[in-house]
């Protein structure tokens, strides 16, 4: 098993699977088998995401043959004490939470993901939440993306147990610095580029939702890229779901002339202009105005921006995907190679990036494991919720076999 990045005391048996896959048993209406919950919460006890990192071909094994973001058919709600919330969606509530019945001095912290299987169901996101649950589970180890411990389910809600980054969105830092240095730009956009090299050159997936409120950051400063709900593995294929944030949308996916892993490209590009300006290079009070001026595609520059980061934002944000950096190849040099030697990046060891020896250049304020002091808060869930009904499960629950 490639368990190098897990520094867990815990270990399973050579050749046993700590989370066993049951998909039969969605509606919970089997025993537990109590021996075996125990041990997946002893590993999940002892977890650890911050250890060295795995390669990018380990990462890429088979998911079920690595220990983390396997289901379990053993874990309930109930196992998890629920501490805050610290994100909410349409559909979803996050909430920072610990195993219940541990003492809380020095417990580990997880994020856990709840989501209501009628809101689901309701708001035709069936197909989403898959995607997102299987592409967590496809990338479990990545030291830049969340890493999905596990999932569960039970009649009502799907779980996904996340590891916790406590420094909260770049979204935040950014609006509080107003711009970011261009090496701090620079910083953290390397990390950016080795997740897209991964998702692109390893698994064939499209992120698609690149953005700086879907960026946390660890207690180490370090960046987790979170949020796969519009992740979808196309390798070499076009699709034309229309997904994603106005300001941040290819002009591609805007014509729905077809798109693939580029959009990732163009969406990046956005993103260090934000990083750089402290707002996204095309913006306007109406979308229909944003739209046109993506497809139009000329990016007015800040007189002070470097030439380095002019040449790779315009490189970038080029309305033809072909000619896109990060997209095209040149002399047997695929794209993200040549993302990677652009002489914005020219003073990035890309290994030393990789296995975490940069030290950030923001370090958050993070008084304990727990602290959530760099979310918001949010109002409790309500309690006028309608339920998942029979014919609902005997309609949907196989779509749901993988949590």
């Amino acid at each position: 098993m490639a368990t190098a990045k897990f520094k867990s005391h815990f270990h399973a048996p050579h050749g046993h699977k700590l989370f066993r896959t049951n998909s039969s048993n969605l509606a919970n209406d089997k025993p537990i088998d109590e021996e075996q919950k125990q041990k997946e919460k002893n590993f999940i006890a002892c977890f650890e995401c911050n250890g060295p990192p795995l390669s990018p071909s380990q990462i890429a094994e088979n998911p079920r043959s690595k220990e983390v973001g396997v289901a379990s058919k053993q874990l309930r709600v109930g196992d998890f004490e629920l501490i805050k919330t610290i994100g909410t969606g349409t559909f979803a509530r996050v909430w920072l939470s610990r195993l219940a019945g541990s003492p809380k001095e020095g417990q580990k912290v997880f994020a856990l993901k709840i989501l209501r299987k009628v809101d689901i169901i309701r708001l035709k996101q069936v197909e989403h939440i898959k995607n997102e649950r299987n592409t967590l589970s496809a990338v479990a180890g990545h030291p830049f993306i969340t890493t999905m411990i596990t999932s569960f389910s039970d009649r009502d809600c799907l779980y996904m147990l996340l590891d916790y980054c406590p420094g909260g969105e770049v979204f935040t830092y950014l609006r509080r610095a107003r711009r970011f240095d261009e090496d701090t730009s620079r910083f953290y956009g390397a990390e950016i580029v080795l997740i897209l090299e991964f998702l692109h050159d390893m698994k064939g997936i499209a992120y698609r939702d690149l953005k700086p409120e879907n960026i946390l950051l660890d207690s180490e400063g370090h960046l987790k890229l979170v949020d796969f709900g519009f992740a979808k593995e196309i390798s070499n294929r076009e699709t034309y779901t229309l997904c994603g944030t106005p300001e941040y949308l290819a002009p591609e996916v805007i014509r729905n002339s077809g798109h693939g892993t580029a959009v990732d490209w163009w969406a990046f590009g956005i993103l260090i202009y934000e990083f750089l300006v402290g707002q996204p290079p095309f913006w306007n009070q109406n979308p229909m105005k944003i739209y046109e001026l993506i497809i139009e595609g000329k990016v007015k520059y800040p007189q002070w921006m470097s030439s380095n980061a002019r040449d790779l934002i315009g490189s970038l944000c080029t309305v033809n995907p072909s000619q896109r950096l990060g997209n095209i190849s040149s002399a047997g040099v695929n794209g993200t190679a040549l993302v990677k030697s652009h002489p914005f990046f020219e003073t990035i060891d890309w290994d030393a990036l990789y296995h975490r020896r940069i030290k950030s250049p923001i370090i958050p304020k993070v008084k304990h494991a727990a602290d959530a002091s760099n979310f918001d808060n949010y109002d409790p869930p309500s309690e006028s919720q309608s339920g998942y009904s029979k014919d609902m499960a005997q309609k949907y629950d196989h779509e749901f076999k993988d949590f």
